[in-house]
């Protein structure tokens, strides 16, 4: 089915934009029709046993089918162009849409979860069937497919929405399996209260896997820090640009929605360089970081002194003092400003959010290491940035 559908939505030539809008149609109409399929069958094998464990993992399908509904139309509405109310696209509509997925799987696990805690108090006798048994062996092999396709495609696309359908369509064939397993031991047992706690265990398991899928789909909408594999790329792109950019700092990425980041940074470069030879510099990797990423980038040059040794000295002795405290921590933007009494290290240090220390405590301690390692004669005039592309960094 999914060749199919690529060959009628993929066409050759077409970009990477398209081709990600399409792969999302492509799960989402082939959900919509194998949940359907699903749910049918599921439904008439519930309601001929009479088993609530059937009905409850139908009706899972049945939230599955209306999940496939909001991810295409999330899709599809993610693929509006940028407008005036909203200059960076609509991107985020994605996110929407998989909160929306999980807020249904959510309300079906209370309703399975209800609905079994009544048959557990008053149970009822289910019917015993081998098609019966068939049917739900036939629907696990169906959800197996849709995890295999969903999670390739997911992470094809980097779509936590699909990867999220992926998982959920994988929990599907776990609890089904539970469903036939208590469906053969009330058959063969006689005890008709563990059909009951069937349906229990598929409410639970749909519960949590709504969760988890709440987690992923809103964290992105709140703002968590950018994917440690984005950032490593975005520095080995710097790394590997002209010798003259001596470092990067202050590195930000905004996100608003898959294939809609916008990063910015600042850039180290020598203070007695050729300003327009530095600009080029910096244009080319910014299309770099654009054409390789497929981003928006954004570079402010840094100039530093990189040719007076006592200057460059003083800055790796500092820079040394931080990598003691905690090697989470750096330093850009040093210079020296000479007194009659004493001269002033003026430099910017970038903190991991949520490091252990605050920036007074921090500016204490590296003011101590100053006067003990260098010199009393150093005044240090310290600017704290946060860096949010690292988790919480305890010292050493």
């Amino acid at each position: 089915m999914i060749t199919v559908l690529k060959k009628i939505f993929i066409k050759p030539g077409t970009s990477e934009a398209d081709q990600r809008a399409a792969y999302g149609k492509i799960c989402g109409i082939a959900g919509i029709i194998l949940n359907l399929f699903l749910f049918i069958g599921k439904i008439l094998a519930g309601i001929f046993s009479g088993s609530i464990s059937i009905i409850a993992d139908a009706m899972n399908n049945l939230s599955d089918f209306g999940s496939s509904i909001v991810t295409m139309v999330g899709f599809r509405m993610s693929e509006e162009k940028a407008d005036p109310e909203h200059p960076f696209g609509h991107g985020r509509i994605e996110y929407i849409a998989g909160f929306i997925v999980s807020t249904l799987i959510l309300l079906m696990a209370f309703e399975l979860l209800k609905e079994s805690v009544g048959r557990l108090i008053h149970p009822r006798e289910t019917v015993f069937s081998p098609v019966l048994i068939l049917i739900l062996a036939l629907t696990i092999l169906v959800k197996c497919y849709m995890a295999f396709y969903n999670r390739s495609i997911g992470k094809k696309i980097s779509s936590p929405t699909i990867q999220a359908v992926a998982v959920d369509s994988l929990s599907d064939c776990i609890s089904t399996g539970v469903v036939i397993l208590t469906t053969v031991l009330t058959h063969f047992t006689g005890i008709p209260w563990l059909d009951a706690v069937g349906g229990l265990f598929v409410g639970v398991f749909v519960l949590f896997g709504g969760v988890k899928s709440a987690k992923e789909t809103l964290n992105p909408l709140l703002g968590t820090a950018p994917d440690p594999e984005f950032i490593k790329e975005v520095r080995h792109i710097m790394a590997h640009q002209d010798k003259r950019i001596t470092g990067i700092h202050d590195l930000i990425v905004h996100d608003y929605g898959p294939g809609r980041r916008i990063v910015s940074l600042h850039a180290e470069v020598p203070a007695d360089g050729n300003i327009i030879e530095l600009h080029d510099i910096i244009d080319k990797a910014e299309r770099e970081l654009e054409d390789k990423l497929h981003c928006t980038a954004t570079i402010h040059m840094d100039p530093i002194v990189t040719d007076d040794p006592r200057v460059l000295k003083l800055r790796d002795q500092v820079l040394s003092i931080l990598q003691e405290i905690s090697p989470s921590l750096s330093m850009h933007d040093f210079r020296t400003v000479p007194g009659s009494e004493h001269t002033n290290l003026v430099f910017d240090v970038l903190m991991p959010f949520g490091f252990e220390l605050s920036p007074e405590e921090l500016k204490n301690e590296i003011q101590e290491e100053v006067n003990r390692t260098i010199d009393g004669k150093y005044h240090c005039h310290i600017h704290f940035d946060t860096d949010y592309t690292v988790q919480t960094v305890k010292r050493r």
